[in-house]
């Protein structure tokens, strides 16, 4: 699979977009960030996500579904 430059994550009904950055996670994927960079999550190029902590008293869910998000064309 491919990695992609945006994803919507959702956590149960609610959900973020995030956008690539430039860093990589302990996994060696890219790590998506919203862009406040408080939702923060490496994703696989197979679509696993796994969230990381932006903040000391975060507890990120486990139980979160990644769709990619295609660029917008005119």
């Amino acid at each position: 699979m491919r990695v992609h430059d945006a994803y919507e994550l959702a956590f149960g009904e609610d959900t973020v977009l995030v956008h690539r950055t430039e860093r990589t996670g302990s996994g060696g994927h890219p790590i998506y960030a919203d862009d406040t960079a408080i939702v923060l999550a490496e994703i696989s190029d197979r679509g696993e996500v796994r969230m990381l902590r932006s903040g000391g008293y975060q507890d990120p869910m486990v139980r979160v579904r990644a769709r990619p998000v295609e660029p917008h064309t005119r």
